[in-house]
């Protein structure tokens, strides 16, 4: 079963109370247990849009989107319990900048998971290990530089423990020599079979660490393949152009 799936996804939007802008058309693509799905293409293209319905933070027009075969556009779906499982790393940081950065890593187990402190703090001593920052344990957010907060992000994001992962362009707020440090870190989480859908516009990152690039423009899917296949051999024009303008 794949983890997730969209299926026929329509995101509108009315803006000024007249024009439509169809952000997300038609849009179809699964996502297997353990696969990494990377999403490219122009601005205002619909990649995000698409991700931030995956979990309900944008509202579809129509269509499905599946996770572990639940229907998360179903009504009756509990929606709390879906966002408990798939976890999401944005542009920014969103950390509580007044809470050490231990303390933003074990906010989320101990308030909905219930998870005792003790327990809740090895969890997250074991997080920042993985991502290179147990001695930072103590320190606020505003101690740390933008690379180090968006692996603390990501680490708050794991100790959810969830079954998948989305990333929203989690490095292009980062200065260019932050990016390599938390582009590491995914590429671990890759390497370690956990389930990624992400927009990037990291080329190197989706050459290297994705099963399935999806390249979107003007709201549309317009080709998915693997990464060698994409880059060396696109089938579309407009994937074609898209890449001889950024490679």
């Amino acid at each position: 079963m794949a983890k997730i799936e969209i299926k026929n996804l329509y995101k509108d939007y009315t803006v000024e109370g007249l024009k439509t802008v169809h952000a997300v058309r038609n849009a179809s693509l699964t996502v297997d247990d353990g696969e990494v799905v990377v999403i490219i293409g122009p601005s205002g293209s619909g990649k995000s849009t698409l991700l931030r319905c995956v979990n309900k933070l944008e509202e579809p027009t129509s269509g499905n989107i599946l996770i572990d075969g639940v229907d998360v556009t179903d009504p009756a779906t509990d929606l709390r319990k879906v966002r408990e499982e798939v976890g999401m790393v944005f542009q920014s940081f969103n950390l509580f900048p007044h809470l050490s950065v231990l303390d933003n890593i074990t906010l989320a187990p101990r308030k909905v998971l219930k998870m005792d402190r003790k327990k809740a703090e090895e969890l997250g001593m074991e997080l920042l290990e993985r991502v290179g920052l147990a001695d930072k344990a103590k320190n606020r957010p505003p101690q740390l530089s933008g690379g180090q907060q968006q692996r603390v992000a990501i680490a708050r994001s794991l100790a959810m423990k969830p079954k998948a992962m989305l990333f929203d362009e989690p490095t292009s707020a980062l200065d260019p020599e932050m990016i390599k440090e938390v582009l590491d870190v995914m590429t671990d989480l890759a390497h370690e079979g956990m389930t990624m859908l992400l927009v990037t516009h990291e080329m190197g990152f989706a050459r290297a660490a994705a099963d399935k690039v999806v390249f979107m423009d003007s709201g549309e899917i317009i080709e998915m393949a693997s990464p060698e296949e994409l880059f060396t051999n696109p089938k579309s024009p407009r994937t074609k152009s898209f890449l001889d303008h950024i490679l």
